[in-house]
């Protein structure tokens, strides 16, 4: 309770005092900025401006330098006062935050927030980098960034057409959702982690449950995927493979389970395209296929 009415009392004082005003936001000069999805953090360090940032979301891993800033909380179960006591000028979100009263909140204590799009496909990534690069004034770095991407994206392509598949393996995602505190299966949705499992050469595993967060044994034994990926935060709260397999209801069952052919891999690298795409499919493509001789 007490630190309840201290949070009330500091966004109190805050209003009094101006801080928060309706002027007008210019990326082009330096603004304190609380970035609350992780293709927005990762984004705004490509282009140069990641100093300005003094705030993210526990989701916002990439790259380094970002770990080193504070965090306000997970994007989907924000806490208000935590985003207001970084007294920003601008907080940018994808329009996917929660619970749905932070951002009411947040607009009623005077912050500023800028919505940007998301980077769920190649179009929509080029898009949202040229239009953080015309905010912050640095549309000539953007357009360089959405040409790495391309070329990065056409080299992978070319790298797993080069390779003599023989037998394609199949592929589950399983991913730890920090906001339902479950582990849930990302495969089977037409997802971006999808999409890059096809283009690194796989295919995704069959998995009917429509939607649910919480995983079903019965549905990932009858998957039966040949590799699971396991997405960094859950993979390390299990703390190793073996507990992986035995800990997560299911994955002992299956080919992936008993060949322990459980993979971690970063959350940020399977839920957005970005001009590291073409080096995360390459790197898929080898844990796919690691007897192959394939070049980078």
């Amino acid at each position: 309770m007490k630190k309840i009415v201290v949070g009330f009392v500091i966004m109190l004082g805050l209003l009094a005092c101006g801080r928060f005003k309706n002027t007008a936001l210019d990326g082009t000069k330096d603004l304190r900025i609380v970035s609350l999805s992780k293709h927005l953090t990762e984004f705004t360090f490509a282009l140069g401006k990641g100093r300005n940032i003094v705030g993210v979301d526990w989701s916002s891993t990439y790259p380094d330098s970002a770990k080193l800033i504070k965090p306000v909380g997970y994007h989907r179960a924000l806490n208000p006062e935590g985003i207001i006591s970084m007294m920003p000028d601008m907080v940018m979100h994808s329009n996917d935050i929660g619970p749905e009263t932070v951002l009411p909140q947040i607009q009623k204590a005077g912050l500023q927030c800028k919505a940007f799009g998301n980077a769920n496909t190649m179009d929509s990534a080029k898009m949202l980098l040229r239009a953080l690069g015309d905010f912050f004034g640095v549309r000539a770095k953007a357009d360089s960034l959405c040409g790495v991407m391309d070329a990065g994206i056409a080299n992978a392509s070319n790298a797993v057409a080069a390779l003599k598949i023989k037998d394609t393996p199949t592929v589950m995602i399983i991913h730890f959702g920090r906001a339902s505190n479950v582990f849930f299966v990302m495969s089977g949705r037409k997802g971006v982690g999808d999409q890059l499992i096809k283009m690194a050469g796989a295919k995704v595993a069959h998995y009917d449950a429509k939607g649910a967060r919480q995983i079903s044994a019965e549905a990932i034994a009858e998957a039966n995927p040949d590799i699971i990926i396991a997405t960094d935060f859950g993979f390390d709260q299990m703390g190793t493979m073996d507990k992986f397999i035995a800990g997560i209801p299911g994955v002992a069952l299956t080919k992936a389970g008993k060949n322990k052919r459980i993979v971690r891999f970063e959350e940020h690298d399977l839920t957005y395209y970005g001009p590291r795409t073409g080096e995360n499919i390459i790197n898929l493509m080898h844990i796919f296929y690691p007897t192959l001789n394939a070049s980078k």
